[in-house]
This record gives structure tokens, sequence and C-alpha cells, in this order.
């Protein structure tokens, strides 16, 4: 009984030691809060908005509805023809933004300034009173959300610089500063939860994901690495989520960035195409071992990719030796690339994989079923579930189609694989297996003596002049 006592003390020691040293091994961000944070600055926009109108009630679906649809307001006195709009007022925005220089060149996103009439940059002093000064937009990429400002300060200012965000690795300790709600210079810290995330909200989403606290107001804010430099800009959250950031790869944002800043139009390669990611299905009707590559859906007729000889159907699945992932992958790597170079595409092809030279373009930004007629034959593939006819001579001048490609599907079995890969009435077969197909019975027997042997096969689709491949499992008996 006389034991217990030291020896319960000495337990408790231990213990505590350990914890003392776990502690000990997490990382303290007081020092690079404090070196930092001065090159943190608070962005505040204005800019003149119509009161009373459509917009302002229903705010981005109004914003996205379709041209001439405004009309409809206006004669109930809502528009310019009526007249009763409400007087013009002042729109106030907050984001955040960083020094990259000590000359005063500032980068945020270009949501937070977009449309502004007025920028004010409020930045950081410590040791007096903030000093908030009119800033500059130099320029901005609307399809990276990058924005390039510049500010006189009459002294030189601290400055970030760009890190490498290829170098690191999903686990690393970060800091996010920024101004979520207007409260100014909030520090957070977390881990790197992600890469490449592709989050929908543009043609180069290639996201780093953390568990920084991020929040309306860090927009354009840095995310750092335990050296201090930025490694990513604090761009997007998910509304529903809790402990999800996203930030634009410093190494995107500083390619951008510079452009802008030397002067430069934002300028990115173009191969001319359509592309699509390649599933299971689809790498099993190609010969595919696993899903790789983007798939061509349809190349451009004089674009750079159809005078070098790609062709529907091709899947490209390297760009200059570096493996593509996916369709996303695809148009990262090629935009990186400058408009005249050369790039070596990898294409898988027959079965096969081959090199193709390709000399890049330029890409520019922002870029019902019909019944059965008299001498149209109705007839159903069984093994896919679809009922298809021919086209008629007019219906292929509407479209600009060859007398070897087309049909036309009318009806779609709910049960089979054609359903299943989101074929629908009204699509127009052009080929099977990248072979024209013009009658039901091409058709079929393309089905069946490949679809049949490989237990899949590939379509391609015309759909509202859009052109796309879909890849449809067939069950071997």
């Amino acid at each position: 009984m006389k034991m217990r006592k030291p020896l319960a003390l000495a337990l408790a020691t231990l213990l505590m030691m350990g914890s003392l040293a776990q502690a000990a091994t997490l990382p303290d961000f007081s020092t690079l809060a404090a070196k930092c944070g001065p090159a943190v600055v608070n962005i505040g926009t204005e800019r003149t908005a119509q009161g009373g109108g459509p917009e302002e009630f229903f705010g981005e679906m109004f914003r996205n509805m379709p041209p001439g649809f405004g009309q409809f307001f206006d004669q109930f006195g809502a528009g310019p023809r009526g007249g009763q709009r409400a007087p013009q007022k002042k729109q106030k925005s907050l984001g955040s933004g960083f020094i990259i220089s000590a000359d005063g060149y500032i980068v945020t996103n270009n949501h937070v300034v977009a449309d502004a009439d007025v920028i004010h940059v409020t930045l950081d002093e410590s040791n007096g009173k903030p000093t908030p000064l009119v800033a500059k937009l130099i320029g901005a990429d609307e399809e990276t959300d990058l924005a390039l400002l510049k500010v006189d300060a009459k002294k030189e200012l601290p400055f970030l610089k760009f890190g490498n965000s290829d170098a690191l690795k999903v686990g690393e300790w970060l800091m996010a500063i920024g101004n979520p709600f207007g409260l100014d210079h909030t520090v957070t810290s977390g881990i790197l939860s992600a890469k490449g995330r592709n989050i929908r909200s543009g043609p180069f989403d290639n996201f780093l994901q953390t568990d920084c606290s991020i929040n309306p107001g860090n927009s354009g804010g840095p995310l750092l690495n335990m050296d201090g430099d930025v490694i990513g800009i604090n761009t997007a959250i998910i509304a529903s989520g809790q402990g999800i950031g996203f930030a634009i790869p410093s190494n995107m944002a500083a390619n951008i960035i510079e452009q802008i800043k030397s002067g430069k139009k934002v300028s990115r390669g173009w191969i001319g195409v359509t592309i699509q990611d390649v599933d299971e299905a689809m790498a099993r009707a190609i010969g595919m071992e696993t899903p790789r590559g983007a798939l061509v859906a349809s190349t451009l007729e004089g674009e750079p990719a159809a005078k070098a000889g790609i062709e529907d159907g091709d899947v490209i699945v390297s760009v200059d030796g570096e493996s593509i992932a996916d369709s996303s992958a695809l148009l990262r790597a090629i935009a990186a690339k400058k408009p005249g170079s050369i790039v070596k595409l990898g294409i898988w092809r027959g079965g096969k994989e081959q090199v193709m030279d390709v000399t890049l373009g330029e890409r520019q930004s922002s870029q019902n079923a019909a019944a059965p007629g008299k001498d149209g034959k109705k007839r159903d593939e069984g093994l896919l579930g679809l009922t298809v006819r021919s086209l008629k001579a007019e219906e292929r001048q509407e479209m600009d189609l060859p007398d070897k490609e087309g049909i036309l599907v009318l009806e779609v079995n709910p049960d089979k694989a054609a359903a299943e890969a989101d074929i629908r009435p009204g699509d127009i077969i052009l080929r099977a297996d990248r072979k024209p197909v013009n009658t039901p019975e091409a058709l079929s027997r393309i089905v069946k003596e490949v679809g049949v042997k490989r237990g899949a096969i590939m379509l391609q689709v015309m759909r509202r002049g859009d052109t796309l491949f879909k890849a449809l499992t067939i069950e071997k008996k």
C-alpha cells in the first residue's frame, strides 16, 4: 500500500512530460504572423449600382437569364423603358490582398475588385493609425480570378514572395492571414488537406484545399508555408462546410501576375478540341487497361489539333512527357504553354500510344426527337436498348453531316445499356468504335462484331450541335 502513492506520482510525471513533449513539437505561428502580417492589406471597393431593379431582387438568377429576358420586367415599369427604377446607390465590398513588391504592387482576387469604381487599400500600421490609399487596377484575369493593383505609398513597403506550390505535401502546416467579415489581420492556421481540387468554378481549377479557417473577406489573402512564402491565394469556400477552404496555387498565380505586371495580355495555349474524361467503360471499349487522359470528342476544323492530324476518338495521355490524368489536367497543361510553341502530345489510338507534334494557337477567353419519315427505316438495337433510324437527306443538310455518318435515336429502353450511358432520344449517333454509321444495320453489325467481344462499345454522339463520346457496357451471354 505504501508503494502506490510514489507509483501514481511517477505515472503522473511521465504523462505530464509526454504532454509537454507533444506540445513542444507543435509549431509556433507567432514569429511567422509578425513577419508576414505587415504585408497583408485590407481591400474595400465602391461601385455605383442602379437600385430598385430586378437585379437587386433576383440577384444572380436575374444576371444569368437569357438575353432579352429583361424586356419582361420593362413592360411593368421595372426597366429603362418603364422609367421606374430607384435612384443609383453605392455598393461596398471587402476583401484581402498582399503586397508583392516594395513599390506597392498588390495581388488579390478578381472578384474582389471587379466592376469597382474606387478601390481602397488599407495598409497595416502596427505602430500607428492604419493608412487607407486609393489603388489603381493594373490588370486582371477572370479565368483564374486574379487581379493586380498598385498603390503609391511614398515609402518602401513590406512584401511577400511566392513559394513553390508544387513542392507542397499534404499534411504540411499552413497559415492564412486576411480580413474575414472585416476583422483586420485575422490569423488562422491548419494543414494542407489536398491538392488539385476541381470545384467547377472555372476552366483551370487546380485548387489547394486547406482547413485553415477561411471566411468571406479572406478572398485575395495569402496562404503561407512555414517559411513565410505565399503558396496560395485564398479564393473560395464551401458555404455548407466548415474547415474547408480553397486557394489558387502560387505557381499558377505567379505566371499570370508576371504577365499582367509586364503589361502583356494574358495568353494561353490552344489546340482546338472538345474533350471529356475517360471512364472505366470507355477505357475498356478502346483497349486501355485503366482510365486516363482526355478523350477528344471533336476536333475543330482549321485549328492546331486538326492540322496536326489528331482525330475524334483519340485520347491525349501526355503533354511534353508529362502524364495527363483527365480533361481538366489537359486544359491546364496546354494553357500553361505559350501560343506558337510546339508541344509533343502522347496519343492513344487503335490500342497503342504514339507521339504527335502540335503547334499551339492562342486560347480566346470565354469561349427534340424527330418522328420517323416515310422513307426513314425504324429498327431496334436490342443489345443497346435503342430504337434508331437513318437520317433523311434534308436532315443531313440541315446538320451539315456527310452521307456516311448519322442515325437518329428515337427511343431508349430505360433498362438497357444506352439509358445507363445517358443516350437520349434526339441524339445523333455518328460513329461506333470510331467507324462511321449511317444505318441501323451498320450500328448492329459493329455492336455484335466488336462490342460483344470487348464487353463495351464507344459511340460518338451529336447532341444539340455538340459532339461527345459515350461508352456503353454490353453484357456477355
